[in-house]
């Protein structure tokens, strides 16, 4: 079974932060509190294009770097 711990705890307001925008950007209307009115696809969504944007983010990262 997949542990819940964080593997950075002091990431989550970051993170919660980043949930909230990404929902925003496209057009989710996620709100602190309860969210059951959402669709799962509405929630898969959000969690789809977070991934997204934090691989498009490493690969930009690991372009930038040389070869030691």
């Amino acid at each position: 079974m997949a542990s819940k711990r964080k593997a950075i705890p002091e990431a989550r307001a970051a993170l919660d932060a980043f949930k909230y925008e990404v929902a925003n950007e496209i057009g989710v209307p996620l709100k602190k509190g309860y969210n059951g009115d959402l669709t799962s696809y509405q929630n898969g969504s959000v969690g789809g294009y977070m991934v997204k944007k934090m691989i498009e983010a490493q690969e930009r990262h690991m372009a930038g770097q040389k070869n030691s």
